[in-house]
């Protein structure tokens, strides 16, 4: 298989899609949606600005309860990464709700195959795992092993980062709420990191430098923490923060800033793990082995599970900490976790998601030619992101065209992921080239529309 040919069980009639039959949000959509929430309370973002119920999805096509069908560059929130109801993934996971659907942490063969399986395809000597059934349980007991394998406690985060919604994981982020006393846990330190189109600091030729970044962390760990870091812990590339690529020499540098100061390293890999970014880690783009990894959400394309990697060196330190969970490892989610992980292989999926990502940059780069509100674009992958500012010199962030922009290319048949000003996009790796550029050519007549009527 080349790089630019899909599976056939994903292959999409170009003519029938997006294809909308009832202008959306429709009358069963908003039957269904009213009736959900007079119970279901605390709806993101993306649901409060276009209330769409969706029925069924296959492959990279979404169709609600009106009949409507849609390009679908969500994926559930970067999850279905392989495309909805793969046949291999589904027919796994039925396998095991028919024969064995939990046995706590006993062994199983499909944990122990799942189990060799990963130790092959990750890098380095990241060979030491344990499952649990959401990102922010990875992310959380990803923490106590950071603590357990240094003998430190404090935690070193960055802001605009995202990982999870539980105290702990929350205390990584923004806090904001208050629910949490707007108090962030003890021990938890935030510090800013390189945004190539944002940058704090330049070098004399304006580009981003990284150098001062890493001078700041150590003068704020001499000065603000007590000297008792466990871990650094971070995204690879933002998600919620609105799909923010870092310079290339930043993780390399980081790296050799954590080794020098006997901080052990921790990449949240929940968004950008399973081919979402063209490797089965995103920090191998950078030749960088963490040694506390989280992984998530691609990795069973759907069936709540996720893992925590640690490097040889660390792994006795899962005996230390309570690691098991109620979920965790049952042979459903370790079914879904290999059947996603052998149809990477099988169908060439790392490939295809990096062909797809230069195929998007061409034809976003010519859109920000055609759109001024347009401040920049990226891609690394299948993780994509448009930023829409007022004015390229001030770069101040446009919210309401990130608004109207959505909801319009919502309607127009893309679903898919706002972030305030960013447009965020994670498209399935198995999504056929036309389809790609169908969905932006969609939001190209969206950015379109809405900049005229704004008056730009």
């Amino acid at each position: 298989m080349t790089t630019k040919t899909t599976p056939n069980w994903a292959h999409v009639d170009l003519k029938a899609i997006p294809d909308i039959k009832v202008p959306p949000p429709g009358p069963q959509s908003q039957h269904w949606h009213d009736r959900c929430t007079k119970l279901f309370k605390g709806l993101s973002s993306q649901v409060k600005l276009f209330p769409v119920t969706f029925e069924s999805g296959y492959g990279c096509v979404l169709t609600d309860v009106d009949g409507n069908r849609y390009i679908d560059f969500s994926s559930g929130i970067y999850v279905t990464t392989l495309g909805h109801c793969h046949p291999k993934i589904s027919e796994a996971v039925a396998k095991y709700a028919r024969q064995l659907m939990n046995a706590h942490d006993f062994t199983t063969p499909i944990k122990t195959l799942l189990l060799e399986k990963l130790a092959r395809v990750l890098p380095g000597d990241l060979n030491g795992f344990q499952f649990y059934d959401c990102g922010t349980a990875a992310v959380e007991a990803g923490m106590r092993v950071l603590r357990a394998a240094s003998g430190k406690n404090e935690m070193i985060s960055c802001f605009y980062d995202f990982h999870g919604k539980t105290y702990g994981a929350v205390s990584l982020a923004e806090i904001r709420s208050p629910v949490y006393g707007r108090v962030r846990a003890p021990g938890m330190h935030m510090v800013p990191r390189p945004n190539p189109y944002r940058p704090l600091w330049t070098k004399a030729d304006g580009t981003i430098d990284t150098d001062k970044y890493l001078e700041f962390y150590g003068e704020y760990i001499d000065r603000a923490t007590v000297n008792d870091v466990a871990g650094f812990v971070l995204e690879p590339i933002q998600g919620w923060g609105g799909s923010v690529m870092p310079p290339d020499d930043f993780f390399p540098k980081l790296r050799r800033f954590c080794d020098a100061r006997n901080i052990l390293l921790m990449a949240d890999e929940v968004l950008t793990s399973w081919a979402r970014t063209g490797k089965w880690l995103c920090m191998e783009h950078w030749g960088v082995v963490p040694d506390v990894v989280s992984i998530g959400k691609g990795f069973g394309n759907g069936f709540p599970v996720t893992c925590v990697a640690v490097r040889e060196p660390f792994k006795e330190s899962f005996e230390k900490i309570s690691a098991s969970s109620s979920y965790g490892g049952n042979p459903m989610a370790c079914a879904a976790a290999l059947a996603s992980t052998e149809v990477i292989e099988e169908e060439n999926l790392l490939a295809r998601s990096l062909h797809l990502g230069e195929l998007a940059m061409k034809r976003m780069k010519k859109m920000m030619a055609e759109h001024r509100i347009i401040g920049d674009v990226r891609a690394k992958g299948c993780l994509m992101g448009i930023e829409l500012v007022k004015d390229r010199k001030t770069k101040e962030p446009f919210d309401e065209a990130g608004k109207r922009v959505y909801q319009k290319a919502f309607r127009k048949g893309l679903a898919w992921i706002p972030a305030g000003h960013i447009l965020r996009m994670s498209p399935a790796v198995v999504m056929e080239d036309e389809v790609l550029l169908k969905g932006l050519d969609i939001i190209d007549e969206a950015i379109g529309e809405t900049a005229q009527e704004l008056g730009y």
